[in-house]
Parts: structure tokens; sequence; C-alpha cells
């Protein structure tokens, strides 16, 4: 069996990972349901350690050996790209490749809502992209970074985990750092970054305090912020950020919250009716409503002044589904699972 091989397939079947467990075949999740690749035979400990280890180097497998995990991108001889996963599981080795695109997408080709391409457009402020593993965060990004590479003369530095989507400055400079390699650490990378005389700064992922704290300080001091959280909703977002703070501390990051943050965008990834999958999108703007419940950490009422808010450009997540119901893009009972009011849809007709 040959990772090379694999690699070849996940590409050639348009899969968006591959699986490599000890114990099952070569797996495949072909928009968002897993295939065996039983012809491939089951995987061993022993042929998956010789497969994962023939495409890193000596210190990264020392590095995986010692802090039993490893993430890395990885660059196929036919210059397909990936982001892998090596980690453990019941002490076997286990590896997760995600297929990256060969070309960096478009806010068009991703069919991103058209205000966004306004806010892309401002010169300081936070902008969220959130949803839950596997749901396009990192493809929205790139999109994002995209269209200011195409349309603005500015310096772009991205912090990510692996590098994947790789940017051909246009307009812009564009510096991608990679976490281990060009930096120990998103905090660290964050405290330095201002060195780097950016206009734009991409957070691949806020994961703790420090690299939270610091990512909202630095949208503070005139600088467009672009950044993910694993969050289910647009609401939900706003809580995470504030509690990851002492409690002595949430009064200030709440105000700093509400004159920072420009928009936050929640999506997920559905099934669409004619095969393929969707982004659908939830959509807060930071107009002084929000940013007013911010403040007053009236969180709860947010998701009504979304619903309230259309003219504003926003949309809540059941409004989207409904929207991709109408257009008969997705199926009645994919839409309903995704609701938080499915009823919604009990008595509305497709015209």
């Amino acid at each position: 069996m040959n990772i090379k091989e694999l690699f070849r397939i996940a590409v050639e079947e348009k899969a968006s990972d591959l699986h490599l467990v000890v114990g099952l075949p070569p797996i495949l999740r072909i928009d968002g349901v897993l295939h065996s690749l039983r012809d491939n035979g089951i995987i061993t400990n022993k042929s998956l350690e010789l497969m994962a280890f023939s495409i890193i180097s000596e210190e990264q497998k020392q590095r995986f050996i010692t802090s039993r995990e490893l993430d890395l991108s990885y660059e196929s001889e036919d210059n397909s790209r990936f982001r892998i996963n090596l980690h453990y599981e019941k002490n076997n080795v286990g590896l997760v490749a995600r297929v990256i695109k060969d070309t960096t997408p478009t806010l068009e080709e991703i069919e991103m809502s058209k205000i966004v391409y306004d806010l892309l457009n401002l010169k300081q402020g936070l902008i969220l992209i959130t949803g839950p593993t596997g749901c396009g965060k990192s493809t929205s990004l790139a999109a994002m970074i995209n269209y200011i590479n195409e349309n603005h003369s500015c310096t772009i530095v991205t912090l990510e985990d692996p590098i994947e989507f790789i940017f051909k400055p246009n307009k812009s400079i564009i510096i991608q750092r990679q976490l281990g390699n060009d930096m120990t650490s998103f905090a660290n990378g964050l405290k330095h970054v201002l060195r780097q005389d950016p206009n734009v700064i991409m957070v691949g992922e806020m994961r703790d305090l420090e690299t939270i704290a610091a990512t909202i300080t630095l949208a503070e001091t005139g600088h467009l912020v672009l950044a993910t959280l694993h969050t289910y909703s647009a609401a939900q977002t706003i809580d995470r950020i504030i509690d990851i703070f002492p409690s002595h501390q949430q009064t200030q990051v709440r105000m700093q919250l509400s004159m920072t943050l420009v928009a936050i965008i929640s999506q997920r990834l559905i099934l669409k009716l004619k095969g393929g999958r969707i982004a659908a999108r939830e959509l807060l703007i930071n107009t002084p409503a929000i940013s007013n419940l911010i403040r007053e950490n009236k969180i709860a009422q947010i998701r009504t002044v979304i619903e309230t808010s259309s003219k504003e450009g926003m949309i809540s997540m059941d409004q989207e589904l409904k929207r991709l119901y109408s257009s008969k893009i997705i199926s009645k009972e994919v839409a309903q699972s995704q609701m938080e009011n499915p009823e919604l849809l009990e008595k509305f007709k497709i015209l």
C-alpha cells in the first residue's frame, strides 16, 4: 500500500478527507459520506507507520513520537496539496489528510453574500468565520484573502497551522507563517506581527485565551483581522469569546468586542438535492443594536435581532436554510435537520 497512491485516489474521487486507521481499509469522505477502499486491503500499524514516516522528516518524526500529535502540509509530485494530522490511537499511528484544492477559491465560487465584499474593504475591525470542523472555514477565509489581494494594495500576514492555500501576491504583499516552522505559537506570532507592517492579519484559529486577547487587541489598533473559531452560531461565538476570559475581565472584553467586531459568518456544509454540498451561512453584522446587546450582556437577544435585520444584510441560519429549500437547492428533510425551528417549514410550500 502506497501513501502517494492513496493521495492520488483521494484527489481523483474529489474526496474532502482521507482516513487511515489501523484495522480498517483506507476511507474517503466524499460529500460528507464515508466510503471504504476495500480493494486496498486492511491497514496494519507497521504499514501505516511506513506510509506516515515516508512523508515527514526525521525531525518531524521525533517531534511526533514525543508529542504524539503532528500537523503538517504536504505537496505531492503532481502538485496536489494536503493538510495532514498524525496522531496515535490505541497506541497505533493514525492519519487524516484533508485535500486542499489546487486553486485559490473566489468569493463568487463559494457564493459568499455580497455584503461581505463591502466588509472586506474596511481598514480595521474583526471578521470571524465560525462553524464545526470540516465546514469550509479555511476555504471561506482563503477566498476573503484572495479578494483583498486582488483589490487592495496592502500587506497581508497569515498565521496558519499548517499553511493550506498558497497565495500568489497580486496587488498585495502576502506573508504566510506556519506554526512550528515560522513561529512557536499563535500568541507569539501575534505578539510580533506589528513589526511586519501589516494592514490585514489572518489568524488560522483562535485557540486559547492568549490568542483571542491578542486578536481583539490587533483589531482595535487599526488592522483588519480575519480569524476562525469552532462555534455553531453567531451568538454562541460571542459567548465563547467572553466566557474564556476571567470574570473580572469580561466587562472590558464585552466593551472591546462591541467596538471591534465587524461581522460573524457562521457556516455549515449541507447536502444538495442534486449531489455535492453547499455552505449555508448565518451572517451577523455589528450594527448599533448588536453592539449594545454585547455591551449589556444580552447575548440571548442577538438571534432575534439577526432575524429582524435583513435590511442591514443579516440572515439567521433558519432563514438561510428556508431560502435554500425554497430555491430547490436542498431537501426539506435536510433543511429541517439543521434548523433550530424546523416547524417553520411544515406549512411552507415551494411555488
